[in-house]
């Protein structure tokens, strides 16, 4: 599966904030890229684009390509309760993503890599789909052989915050996905709102 390798800096500065996590070069440049960028922030945009941005904001978060976005936007539509939320939060019952919250990888892109790279096991099994949603009471693991690589290590050593919906056990390097967390809980500063009327329109 294709996903962006390109600057992350870049995409940062294109929506306001540090999408991509804590970015030394964003805090020296915080404003859009190009010859214009500081000029831009004060341009007039369409509410088309204000939706759109939104959403790009949303899918280069998560890491998520364009098919995988729209076919999740319509698990969430067939859900009970708000497309928006239910969006949210099956992005947040990623594997990658459940790996990242976790601290056991620094960013999402690396968390990803560890999934598809074999060093995360599913209740017990290995599992290489950075996309598997994850269910309540599933655990998930760092395989034992992988235990000491030091990109692991690192991540870990430095602490990560942690969320009610997930149990960690950090002798083991071992966690449980205890429930789905409700939308106040997911901390990314998201207005699924205008996903949601995007896609209204499509």
């Amino acid at each position: 599966m294709a996903r962006y390798t390109g600057p992350s800096t870049k995409i940062a500065r294109k929506f306001g904030e540090p999408i991509f996590g804590p970015d030394k070069n964003y805090e020296r440049k915080n404003y859009p890229p190009g010859q214009h960028g500081i000029a831009k922030k004060r341009r007039k945009v369409s509410e088309y684009c204000v939706q759109l941005k939104e959403k790009q904001k949303v899918k280069y978060s998560y890491g998520v390509l364009e098919k995988q976005f729209r076919n999740l936007y319509e698990t969430a539509s067939r859900m009970k309760g708000r497309k928006g939320e239910n969006l949210i939060l099956l992005l947040e019952s990623r594997l990658d993503n459940i790996v990242f919250r976790m601290g056991i990888a620094p960013s999402r892109a690396a968390a990803r890599q560890l999934v598809t790279h074999r060093h995360i096991t599913l209740n017990g099994e290995l599992c290489n789909i950075p996309s598997a949603q994850v269910k309540p009471g599933d655990i998930v693991a760092v395989r034992e052989r992988s235990k000491s690589l030091e990109v692991i290590q690192n991540s870990i050593s430095r602490g990560a915050a942690r969320y009610s919906w997930i149990e960690w056990d950090a002798p083991t390097l071992t966690g449980k996905y205890l429930n789905v967390p409700i939308r106040s809980e997911v901390p990314e500063t998201i207005n699924e709102q205008l996903i949601v009327e995007l896609y209204s329109k499509l």
